[in-house]
């Protein structure tokens, strides 16, 4: 029978280290790569505990729709994966982390406990995960199968708190710079940013048409759009960029147009990336609680599998005005 002692020669760590690991003390400190240590070596020592088997950890995969590159451009995906990774630290649970760009990323998936998938996927893509478990969540996507557990930002929320604060500062001619976003190669996935920006101007009498443009959510993009409408002989008083990434470069090309924010022309966005600090001027934003969403999410997950529950849940979470120097007030 495997004790303690034999997983600690073989992990090369003190037998306290390797009790306090498999008793999930939270107080312990060490690296997490000597906790995951410990709880493999466990599993593959098979260790036995009061006289049973048990499964010294849950072994959860995480699939994340970006590469590695992607989510280091864009870290409100990393802000994501960061929540789910600490929350299963903390709680001794062993991790396969996988980028769909990966080669062969699904086979390292097979027989993992629990899998949390961040970002938009295909119905082909849902089903096969399903196949591999069925306790399973879904971050930043919402899915028509109401046995699937999703957490979103709640976009409704969101927009209407982002354009309430523009109109409330006199602002009535409004520009909104967005990105659209493919689950595949060819399915275009419905972003409901757009959706809720066009009704909430038309049912307020706002001027959008004129300027509004459609990239994808990267600051390359969101120059490209601020350089198309400022080709035009009228300009919105305001922007509001879907993403910080694209209110970055639609700051550049407006500073590089001899445009002064707020001076000219006010400028908001939507996560409340590191970045937005520390532009010039600081950027106005909606703080998105995306290390949240993976915390939250790591633990709804794990208490579906202990114990094993049916229920599933569709939780929304609000994003909160951080204002800065971006956006100034019209005089009537």
């Amino acid at each position: 029978m495997t004790t303690i002692k034999d997983i600690a020669q073989a992990a090369n760590v003190s037998s306290a280290t390797v009790s306090r690991i498999l008793n999930q003390d939270s107080s312990l400190n060490v690296t997490p790569e000597t906790r995951q240590k410990v709880l493999e070596t466990a599993k593959a020592l098979n260790y036995i505990k009061k006289g049973r088997s048990v499964k010294t950890s849950y072994t959860l995969g995480i699939v994340q729709w970006f590469s590695a590159q992607q989510e280091m451009d864009d870290n409100y995906y990393l802000r994501i994966r960061q929540g789910i990774e600490d929350y299963c630290r903390d709680h001794c649970i062993h991790v396969i982390r996988t980028y769909k760009a990966d080669l062969g990323y699904a086979d390292q998936l097979k027989g993992v406990d629990g899998l949390i998938c961040i970002g938009k996927f295909s119905e082909k893509e849902i089903e096969y995960f399903r196949n591999i478990t069925d306790s399973i969540l879904f971050l930043d996507m919402t899915v028509d199968n109401i046995d699937i557990s999703t957490i979103t930002l709640d976009f409704e929320q969101a927009v209407q708190t982002a354009l309430t604060y523009l109109t409330g500062l006199g602002h009535q001619k409004i520009g909104f710079l967005t990105g659209k976003e493919y689950v595949d190669q060819s399915e275009l996935f419905n972003d409901m940013r757009k959706e809720i920006f066009v009704r909430f101007c038309a049912e307020h009498g706002v001027d959008y048409q004129p300027y509004l443009k459609e990239g994808s959510f990267t600051i390359a993009s969101g120059y490209e759009m601020m350089s198309e409408l400022l080709q035009d002989a009228a300009l919105p008083t305001a922007i509001f960029a879907a993403s910080d990434l694209i209110a970055i470069g639609a700051l550049k090309a407006l500073t590089e147009h001899g445009l002064s924010v707020p001076k000219d022309i006010s400028l908001m966005g939507l996560d409340n990336i590191t970045m937005t600090e520390f532009t010039t001027p600081p950027l106005t934003t909606l703080h998105a609680p995306a290390y949240e969403m993976g915390n939250y999410g790591a633990h709804i997950l794990y208490h579906i599998l202990n114990p094993k529950s049916t229920a599933a849940m569709r939780i929304k979470l609000p994003c909160r005005l951080i204002e800065r120097a971006s956006c100034k007030t019209l005089l009537p």
